[in-house]
């Protein structure tokens, strides 16, 4: 699992990990993504703490099925959601990765969310 986790962080910035048997964490190293620039451009920190926002946007507006089905623990640092259900920290994954990796998504969803009232705590 050592050498696999290793291989996977290097691909992208976001990795899911099982850190004792049947418990998940989905982790991402904060100011390495791609869209770190844009985040920067819209007035944020692309910190754990703003993370964890776009997280919980994702999933109030594109995946309402997946809400209470893990937490999150960010920092400074890291983002963090962690939990029992695999299944639903890789369909939180596939939603993050896709807007950590294109920088109009992050905009678009940054705009929307601050449109809506939603602030981030980063």
């Amino acid at each position: 699992m050592t050498t696999d986790h290793c291989q996977a962080s290097k691909m992208t910035s976001l990795r899911l990990i099982e850190t004792t048997p049947g418990q998940y964490s989905l982790l991402l190293d904060a100011g390495t993504t791609p869209v770190d620039g844009v985040i920067g451009e819209l007035g944020h920190e692309p910190n754990g703490y703003f993370w964890a926002g776009v997280a919980e946007v994702l999933v109030r507006i594109e995946a309402p099925a997946l809400k209470g089905r893990f937490a999150y623990d960010p920092e400074a640092g890291m983002f963090c959601a962690y939990g029992t259900d695999r299944g639903a920290l890789q369909e939180l994954e596939a939603l993050m990765n896709a807007v950590a990796t294109d920088g109009e998504r992050i905009r678009r969803l940054v705009d929307d969310a601050e449109a809506r009232g939603f602030e981030f705590d980063d």
